[in-house]
């Protein structure tokens, strides 16, 4: 048996989701040789190299496991995006079940089927990290979801926009869940009478949460701080040389 000690270099797989349009994709485009999977088909004013639209389940598999067999220069994978990876799936199981969508499965067990076609993924994508040493990034929109914990008050949380199930598989799996973020910025002004009120001002400075709080939910395995610039070369910055 080997052992092995220290910090070792290997490729990253990581989440990253946040609100529409905060730049997610031109995020994980700037992953060195990126090859994104297109399944929103809202790449076409982004300068990377990306598949055909991929419209149904078996497309993405046919193209995972190219990307597996094929002789090619990309480095890394990003999954553009989960949730419409999600609908997908969703379909798939909807169709197996004669059914119009998989809510009409009763007992929600429709969520849990929906599992087995999240493994043949999954498979999939460590075969790529493992064999291709190939790292993967995962692109989700977000959600705000009520969270109540025994015995406190309710609060919301930001999180994946996927189901709870898919949502807590990726989350173990990857190294790094992110959450980006547009800083708010607000100023005081006078009203008059002793009186005062608080004003947004318009923000463009984005940012990646890295670590949980009760308001997002997010983690790393690197030691980072709780923000980092939004840019991939700064992610790369903390990666064990």
């Amino acid at each position: 048996m080997k052992i092995l000690t220290g910090k070792q270099k290997a490729p990253r797989k990581c989440l990253l989701y946040g609100t529409h349009g905060i730049g997610k994709s031109t995020w994980a485009a700037g992953a060195p040789g990126c090859i994104m999977l297109n399944l929103e088909d809202g790449l076409n004013n982004i300068d990377c190299q990306r598949t055909e639209h991929l419209t149904t389940l078996d497309g993405v598999i046919e193209a995972l496991d190219w990307l597996i067999s094929s002789k090619h220069d990309f480095f890394t994978l990003a999954i553009d995006s989960m949730d419409w990876l999600e609908a997908l799936i969703h379909s798939e199981v909807a169709r197996a079940a004669n059914v119009a969508q998989i809510n009409d499965i009763d007992y929600a067990r429709g969520y849990t089927r929906a599992l087995s076609f999240w493994d043949k993924i999954l498979l999939r994508l460590e075969m790529l990290r493992s064999d291709r040493r190939m790292s993967i990034v995962l692109i989700a929109h977000s959600e705000i979801k009520a969270i109540n914990i025994p015995g406190e008050n309710a609060f919301d949380r930001y999180q994946p926009a996927i189901h709870k199930l898919a949502s807590a598989m990726f989350q173990e799996w990857v190294d790094e869940v992110f959450f980006g973020s547009i800083r708010t910025f607000t100023r005081t002004e006078k009203q008059g009478f002793g009186k005062e009120r608080t004003i947004t001002v318009d923000g463009n400075e984005r940012y990646i949460r890295t670590q949980e709080t009760a308001a997002v939910l997010a983690k790393n395995r690197l030691g980072m701080p709780p923000e980092i610039e939004f840019t991939w070369e700064a992610y790369q910055t903390h990666f064990p040389v």
